[in-house]
């Protein structure tokens, strides 16, 4: 794997710790897109902020949620972000199946209400909205706060797969990327 264009700050400024202390760490130790973003603080407090709206104040249930994350960073080809999110993924509820099966083309083996989140994640990526057909069948289920959400979930998620491949942020020793036998769509 080649050197990050921008390496992880590993000697903090007291703005940086500040910044570095409000979350994206794993066993108290910041990730290294949290240390990377590190060199603006400034941008990784907002940063924190709109993550932090999703993963921890959303009003898209856990599991819907890491469908889409990971959807949209396999589509993105980011396997840090697949990677973190499998952990994630596996704390709400997935199954290393499902994880798995997020990382192929298709929707085989999805109910009907995650094959529509699938859907979602595939075609915001594809071509910038979700259409016609797929957006009704999502607002028989999902209020419209849940489906801004689910959108903007979306495109936070394409824009941080596209900081971390074009940065070349590097996955923590121990974290997965995707599975095995995969290739991502990107």
């Amino acid at each position: 794997m080649p050197e990050p264009r921008i390496p992880p700050v590993t000697e903090p400024t007291e703005e940086q710790r500040e910044a570095l202390g409000k979350g994206m760490a794993r066993d108290g130790v910041p990730l290294n897109i949290a240390a990377t973003l590190a060199h603006h603080p400034r941008l990784l407090r907002r940063f924190n902020v709109l993550g932090g709206a999703f993963l921890a104040r959303g009003l898209v249930p856990e599991r819907e949620r890491e469908i889409v994350v990971l959807r949209v960073g396999w589509r993105c080809g980011s396997d840090y972000e697949f990677g973190q999110h499998t952990l994630i993924g596996r704390e709400v509820g997935l199954t290393d199946d499902e994880i798995a099966r997020l990382a192929t083309e298709g929707t085989a083996g999805w109910d009907a209400g995650d094959r529509l989140l699938v859907a979602l994640a595939d075609e915001l990526c594809a071509a910038d909205t979700v259409d016609g057909a797929t957006w009704a069948a999502l607002a028989e289920r999902w209020s419209d706060p849940q489906l801004l959400e689910l959108v903007l979930l979306a495109g936070f998620y394409r824009m941080v797969s596209g900081f971390l491949n074009s940065v070349g942020v590097r996955r923590e020793e121990g974290v997965p990327g995707f599975p095995a036998g995969t290739q991502p769509s990107a």
